[in-house]
């Protein structure tokens, strides 16, 4: 059965969300702080994280911060909070998907599907190993090293890489990164996409900032430099 932690301090939300995933035949943990919600990402593991912003104890970014130091667990983040701003803040530090409050059950649940879809596809992909410039990436492990240093990478980083990696030389549209990734039609989310690049540059640059690997077609899109 697939575990989902709800982490959401409203407790009317919280109990909405706990019977209606359920229902749908996940294992529910719920935790209403984000102090409680640490002790079970510290002592347990789920299949996907529903994670509210504005928690006592932590926040919901300090919650997600610890997170992505560890592992990469689908996380979607749900929140009144609707400005830009907080949600490529949410994007930047590793969040996977981003819902507004108030939020269809519905569409929620096919987001929640979404992800675990992907995550479920890389755990039983055949051993592939990639390597470009001084990247060497493996598909099975899901690993990446740049210059034999480890790369740490979210679950979308590390498929936008690995997808610009099957074909160094072809520029990828917004569109088709995120339909290859988020595999569903963008509808207007290709921003999405830059905020993933944006990161994933700044992780490789961290690493070896002499060296520029991700070449910005403009107008088009995305491609390994030569």
């Amino acid at each position: 059965m697939r575990r989902l932690l709800i982490i959401e301090d409203d407790n009317d939300i919280n109990r909405l969300l706990a019977d209606f995933f359920s229902k749908e035949s996940f294992q529910i943990q719920s935790a209403f702080s984000g102090t409680e919600a640490i002790l079970y990402l510290e002592h347990d593991s789920f299949d996907m994280v529903l994670l509210d912003l504005m928690l006592p104890g932590m926040t919901g970014e300090e919650i997600l911060a610890v997170l992505r130091t560890k592992q990469d667990t689908p996380v979607i983040v749900i929140s009144a909070k609707d400005d830009k701003e907080s949600k490529l803040h949410a994007l930047r530090i590793g969040a996977d998907d981003y819902v507004t409050k108030p939020f269809d059950l519905d569409i929620l649940l096919a987001r929640v599907e979404t992800n675990l879809r992907r995550s479920t596809t890389h755990q039983n992909q055949q051993s592939t190993l990639f390597e470009y410039q001084d990247i060497l990436l493996d598909q099975e492990s899901r690993t990446v090293t740049v210059a034999n240093v480890p790369l740490k990478l979210t679950g979308y980083e590390f498929d936008i890489l690995a997808l610009l990696m099957t074909n160094p030389q072809k520029v990828f549209t917004k569109g088709n990164i995120f339909e290859s990734i988020w595999q569903e039609d963008s509808f207007g989310d290709e921003g999405t996409v830059s905020v993933h690049i944006s990161h994933l540059r700044t992780k490789l640059g961290k690493i070896n900032p002499d060296v520029q690997y991700i070449e910005t077609v403009w107008g088009i899109g995305f491609k390994l430099c030569k």
